[in-house]
């Protein structure tokens, strides 16, 4: 049974909520692809059994490639989607794709044993990203800090950390950034919060505050400011990130709080979505949110 493309695109949603790096070794694309197969698998009326028994291994083995636990290679994704009667050349190629990005090492991976899976998820995901939304209370978003802020902001939440294992996380918030020099376009709206609240002292202020000024001329970053004169507004509860992908992959919302980091698609990245164009909207312009910082920067100088 061959899907439509509509299907397909439907097929995605596949509800990413929860900590995967927490959950288990299941990085998010490998339980991304997983999902995919076992929906494809149950639209044809096909048991696990029935994989098992074509690709000729164990059924529990059908079971992990279909969580994610244990990523499945891409002869055998080849052989599943034949069997699932995938014809339409959009699909094969998505499909494909995913199951050599599963494997394919990438800079990130270096880190993978030094900070939680959810983080590593998080850069795969950026690094694919054609779009960045972030909203940010506080701290400034990771994607815009200068290294003395980022060590302040490590150093303050984990003062017992290792300097080698602080050196490292540092390292990794700043690699993040090379994204900026490609394609992706990044819009922030950031609090006055995030603004005024002192991080490493005046001077590191100072300094984060005109690197954001800097960043804010580059054509593929546009930085808003929510002032304090706004009152409530759409997201009392909390920062969050909107990462959106090539089509026809699904925005994915990122949310990170003290108990780890919650990634969501479907209704509830809408609604996020939905949230942070009322932020945006509630911001002061770029041009006045430039102006805003400037004066700023002056009278923490």
């Amino acid at each position: 049974m061959t899907q439509s493309k509509e299907r397909f695109k439907a097929k995605l949603k596949i509800g990413l909520g929860g900590d995967m790096g927490k959950r288990g070794r299941a990085t998010l694309r490998a339980q991304w692809l997983g999902h995919l197969l076992r929906d494809l698998r149950e639209a044809n009326g096909l048991t696990l059994k029935d994989a098992a028994e074509y690709l000729q291994r164990d059924l529990s083995m059908i079971s992990r490639f279909e969580t994610g636990v244990y990523p499945i290679r891409r002869g055998d994704v080849m052989a599943l989607i034949d069997l699932y009667g995938v014809e339409e050349a959009r699909q094969r190629e998505i499909l494909l794709h995913l199951a050599t990005e599963v494997w394919q090492k990438g800079w990130w991976d270096k880190y993978s044993g030094q900070v939680d899976g959810s983080l590593i998820d998080l850069v795969w995901l950026e690094s694919r990203a054609e779009y960045i939304g972030a909203y940010s209370i506080f701290p400034v978003t990771s994607l815009l800090q200068i290294r003395a802020y980022a060590t302040a902001l490590i150093r303050a939440a984990d003062p017992d950390a290792p300097v080698e294992s602080v050196e490292r996380w540092v390292e990794l918030r700043m690699s993040r950034q090379r994204i900026l020099d490609g394609s992706v376009q990044l819009d922030v709206v950031l609090d006055e919060a995030a603004l005024r609240r002192s991080v490493g002292g005046s001077e590191v202020m100072n300094a984060q505050i005109r690197h954001i000024l800097t960043a804010a001329e580059r054509p593929n970053v546009d930085i808003r400011v929510l002032p304090f004169t706004v009152g409530a507004h759409a997201s009392p509860d909390g920062g969050f990130r909107l990462i959106k992908m090539a089509d026809p992959f699904p925005k994915v919302a990122h949310v990170e709080g003290p108990g780890g980091s919650l990634y969501v698609e479907s209704a509830e990245a809408e609604r996020l979505a939905a949230r942070y164009d009322r932020l945006r909207e509630s911001a002061l312009d770029p041009d006045d949110s430039i102006g805003f910082i400037t004066a700023l920067g002056k009278e923490l100088a």
